[in-house]
């Protein structure tokens, strides 16, 4: 499989693996505590560096951030489990490849870089990553383009984000049992954007 067949498959691994699946992994993560989970797939160098992308893509702002809801732990526990032999070691080749336009460009790997320098790359790498298809019920229309590392990680930590218990519950609305239909409200009536719980 080249390079581009595995960042496709990256990109599109939401919509290929059961969907509880999926929620079990990001919910078993909840109880890892921050500074002591062992990452099952990445090296600590590398875990280092998800989880300062994943903190500059969803901040900590007045709700909670990527590593708030351990976005990190789940794109490990993800590669580590449901990604094959070679998926891991094109992960493993994106991760360094990344590092190393960083150290060619600004003279260290990401985590070493302070703020502005981040932020260029994040810049550069949303300009330079293909962007996701339009689609209709998870199949792409027209030919996919390739996503490219970032754009495949940072899709995979939004997913994380908005699907992790605590921003369901506690940032969304959230309604475990629907009430009424009510079809015709505004939409300044209704709030914030609502959680699938």
């Amino acid at each position: 499989m080249d390079r581009r067949s595995a960042l496709k498959k990256t990109g599109l691994l939401a919509g290929a693996v059961a969907m509880p699946s999926m929620l079990s992994l990001l919910q078993s993560c909840k109880n890892e505590a921050r500074l002591t989970w062992k990452p099952e797939f990445f090296t600590k160098e590398e875990a280092k560096t998800i989880g300062v992308l994943v903190d500059m893509i969803l901040p900590r702002t007045d709700t909670p951030g990527a590593l708030d809801v351990k976005v990190d732990v789940f794109i490990d526990r993800v590669i580590a489990r449901a990604y094959d032999e070679e998926g891991q070691q094109s992960m493993r080749a994106e991760i360094a490849k990344f590092n190393s336009l960083c150290k060619d460009n600004y003279g260290a790997n990401f985590v070493d870089l302070n703020e502005d320098r981040r932020i260029e790359v994040l810049k550069a790498a949303e300009k330079s990553n293909g962007k996701f298809s339009l689609g209709v019920w998870g199949t792409s229309i027209g030919e996919q383009e390739e996503i490219g590392f970032y754009r495949s990680i940072k899709s995979m930590a939004i997913w994380a984000y908005f699907t992790s218990e605590e921003i369901g519950k506690n940032v969304l609305n959230y309604d475990p049992i629907p009430g009424d239909y009510e079809g015709c409200k505004p939409l300044s009536e209704i709030g914030n954007r609502w959680s699938l719980g």
